[in-house]
C-alpha cells in the first residue's frame, strides 16, 4: 500500500521503507536530527501506513468488548483505551488503540493487520447489528510527538481544547477541513497527539503542521526516528517484541491493556488463570549491552545464564542517549533488574545486564 501523501513526502526529500507490506517514510535525509527533535522539541510524522477501521451499529460495543482484553463497555464517548486481541489460549494476535466516538468505535492497529482482524470480527457477527469498515482509504493519520507537541498543535488554532487525559478525544467539525478527531497518544512515552483526518485535507494540514513544528524548533520526521524513540521508552511493538508466541501478560503491556474486572472475552480464562495461580514463565525486560559493540545483535539471538538458554532479544538499537540497549524475554527465575546474562550473537558471547525501563 502506497502512502496517500507519497508525492508530498517525495518533494520533501523522503526516503521510503516498507512495514508489513505498507509504505512508510524512513527519514528525510537527517535521521539523527529527526530523532533529536522527537526527544527534545517535537516531530510531525505521517502514520498513514497504520491500519484503521471502524465498527458501527447498535451492537458494536458489545461485540468489541468480547474480543479484546480491556474494558470497551466502560468507555464514555470521546474516551479511548489500549487493548490486545488474543487467542483463546491468551496469546497475542494484535494490539490496538480503541476510541469511542459518538456513533462508532475507531480502532488503530499495526500495519497489515486490518484484514485479519476484520475477518475475526465478522466471524462473530451472527444476528448482531454491527458493520466493520476499513476507513484507511478515507481517513489519514498524522501524529505530533515530543515535549513541544502541545505547543505545535496550539499554533494550528483548531478551535478545540487539546485532550488532557491519555487516549481522550477532541472532535472538530470544520467547514474547510471536515471532521477531525484529535487524540492524546504518547507513542514514545513523552507527549503526543494523533490527528485522524479526511484524506483530501491531509496536504493542507501537513503543510500547516510542518510550519508549526519548525516554529517550535522541531522537524518533520520518519519511521527510523520513531522506532528509536519507542525502544528507548521501552514500549513493545506487535510483530517485533510481541507476537502469536507470547502470552499477553508476558509482554509488558498488562497494566495498560488488560482489565481484570471486565466481563468475559476471548482468552480471558487463560489470562485470569495466570494471574490467579502464578506468574508467567518469562517476561519482557530491558537489556544493556557494551557500548563498544561493533555489530548489533539480531532479533532472536539467544540469552544465556551459566550456559543455559533462558531467553532471546527482540529489538536492539544504538541510542545516542542510552547507548546499546535491547528489549528481550527472560525466564522469570533470572529476570530481576541487575541480573547479568550472556548474549550469543553471530558466534560471539556478549555480556548483558537487565536494567529498568524506560532506558532513558
Amino acid at each position: 500500500m502506497i502512502l496517500s501523501l507519497h508525492e508530498v513526502h517525495a518533494s520533501l526529500g523522503a526516503t521510503f521503507t516498507e512495514i508489513s507490506g505498507c509504505e512508510a517514510v524512513a527519514h528525510y535525509g537527517q535521521a539523527a536530527r529527526e530523532h533529536a527533535a522527537l526527544r527534545t522539541t517535537a516531530a510531525v510524522m505521517d502514520l498513514g501506513f497504520r491500519g484503521r477501521f471502524c465498527l458501527t451499529g447498535a451492537d458494536r460495543v458489545r461485540l468489541l468488548h468480547g474480543q479484546v482484553t480491556n474494558d470497551v463497555q466502560g468507555l464514555s464517548s470521546l474516551q479511548g483505551c489500549y487493548a490486545a486481541f488474543v487467542s483463546n489460549k491468551g496469546r497475542m494476535q494484535a494490539d490496538a488503540f480503541i476510541y469511542a466516538l459518538p456513533n462508532e468505535l475507531l480502532v488503530d492497529v499495526e500495519p497489515g493487520l486490518t484484514a485479519t482482524l476484520l475477518q475475526r470480527l465478522d466471524h462473530f457477527i451472527v444476528a448482531d447489528d454491527v458493520q466493520c469498515i476499513d476507513v484507511a482509504p478515507f481517513y489519514g493519520l498524522i501524529t505530533v510527538q515530543g515535549p513541544r507537541a502541545a505547543a505545535v498543535l496550539e499554533r494550528l488554532a483548531l478551535g478545540v481544547a487539546l485532550p488532557e487525559r491519555n487516549l481522550a478525544v477532541a472532535h472538530l467539525t470544520d467547514p474547510t477541513l471536515g471532521e477531525i478527531y484529535l487524540t492524546r497518544n504518547a507513542r514514545t512515552g513523552s507527549t503526543g497527539f494523533d490527528l485522524f483526518l479526511p484524506i483530501e485535507v491531509q496536504p493542507m494540514v501537513l503543510d500547516k503542521l510542518v510550519s508549526a513544528v519548525r516554529a517550535e524548533g522541531g522537524l518533520l520526521a520518519g519511521w527510523d526516528a520513531l522506532e528509536l524513540a519507542r525502544i528507548e521508552a521501552g514500549i513493545p511493538r506487535f510483530g517485533i517484541d510481541m507476537d502469536e508466541t507470547h502470552l499477553a501478560p508476558e509482554t509488558g503491556i498488562e497494566s495498560r491493556a488488560i482489565s481484570y474486572s471486565k466481563g468475559c472475552y476471548i482468552g480471558q480464562e487463560t489470562i485470569a488463570r495466570i494471574r490467579t495461580y502464578g506468574q508467567v514463565g518469562k517476561a519482557l525486560r530491558g537489556l544493556r549491552l557494551p557500548e563498544d559493540l561493533t555489530a548489533l545483535p539480531s532479533r532472536g539471538d539467544k540469552l544465556l545464564r551459566e550456559g543455559r538458554e533462558i531467553g532471546s532479544v527482540t529489538s536492539v538499537i544504538r541510542s545516542p542517549a542510552a547507548g546499546v540497549v535491547a528489549l528481550g524475554y527472560v525466564r522469570r527465575e533470572c529476570n530481576a533488574v541487575g541480573t547479568e546474562l550472556t548474549l550469543h550473537s553471530a558466534g560471539v558471547e556478549v555480556p548483558v545486564k537487565i536494567v529498568p525501563l524506560p532506558f532513558s
